[in-house]
């Protein structure tokens, strides 16, 4: 039994899942994959991503999602960078496939980002061993990282990097728990500014206990100003955030306003409704009202990594 894989598309692509058993001859061709380790016992994961490569035209793969690697890691990165000549094609690229978070080990993804320069889309999920630098790439367009605890130092790095095409964006902050340095809004002030992100469409900040002061930063965010959709999702907005966001510069602009997964009073969603009339603006998965900063609902339902 392999580890729990989520997605079944990516990037536009069907993906056909790897059997690390299956053998080369009931391989099939193809430019969309996804592998993960068994859940237990073996093969460990280096060993499936080697018959994967042993067994797949890696020059053909344009499309990669790694899962599950085992519970103590290894992260799926570094087999990846061992054999990242044959992957001359690789267009989007998914690390950390696996719903729980703590079973998803990171590593430095700079080399990632450097290895790759056709990289269109990256997609990150995980809770221990992130990092990052700065970089440039001229490729991408659509850059993803879930985290239950982002580092503030991934976050400053992605606001110092220069990504010219890069057009979505989205960013878990989650939560500052285990002693980690969690990114918090004033590591989001450079990248609000969007002076770095010419092309920027789509903005995502989720997932974060501290969402309310998330949306008042943006209330004001140049940024904000040029983008198609927001989302300020599945964190612990309350009453307090979305007053910032009526209160600052006009989003009618907007096509899309995500606001789903969260503390909001009846009147003040109806309020939202009735100022974005234009806007789809998605008010799901209602929590309750929140009542304060010690309300262990709202704590408890961002996804903290925590295994309850």
């Amino acid at each position: 039994m392999t580890g729990y894989l989520r997605t079944k598309e990516f990037h536009g692509q069907p993906l056909q899942a790897f059997d690390p058993d299956g053998g080369a001859r009931a391989v099939r061709q193809g430019p969309a994959w996804s592998l993960s380790a068994p859940v237990s016992g073996p093969p460990e994961y280096p060993e499936v991503f080697e018959r994967f490569v042993q067994s797949v035209d890696t020059s053909q793969v344009t499309t990669l999602v790694l899962g599950f690697t085992g519970f103590d890691g290894p992260d799926a990165a570094t087999s990846l960078l061992a054999a990242a000549e044959r992957f001359p094609r690789l267009r989007a690229l998914y690390l950390g496939d696996e719903e729980d978070f703590p079973c998803i080990w990171q590593t430095d993804l700079t080399p990632v980002l450097e290895r790759f320069p056709l990289l269109e889309r990256l997609d990150v999920r995980g809770k221990q061993g992130w990092e990052l630098q700065p970089f440039r790439h001229a490729a991408l367009k659509t850059l993803r990282f879930e985290s239950c605890g982002l580092p503030s130092g991934v976050l400053q790095a992605v606001a110092a990097s220069d990504l010219p095409g890069l057009e979505h964006l989205d960013l878990w902050l989650g939560v500052d728990d285990d002693g980690l340095e969690v990114a918090d809004v004033f590591d989001l002030t450079p990248l609000l500014s969007g002076e770095r992100l010419p092309s920027l469409r789509s903005l995502g900040l989720e997932n974060s206990s501290i969402q309310d002061d998330i949306a008042e930063a943006a209330s004001t965010a140049p940024v904000v100003a040029r983008l198609r959709s927001l989302s300020l999702a599945l964190g612990a907005l309350s009453d307090r955030g979305a007053e910032s966001l009526l209160r600052g510069q006009p989003l009618t602009h907007l096509q899309r306003l995500d606001l789903h997964h969260h503390y909001l009073s009846d009147g003040m969603m109806e309020r939202l409704r009735a100022a974005y009339p234009d806007t789809d603006v998605d008010l799901g998965e209602a929590q309750g009202e929140y009542h304060g900063p010690f309300d262990d609902e709202a704590y408890l339902w961002v996804a903290d990594g925590r295994d309850f």
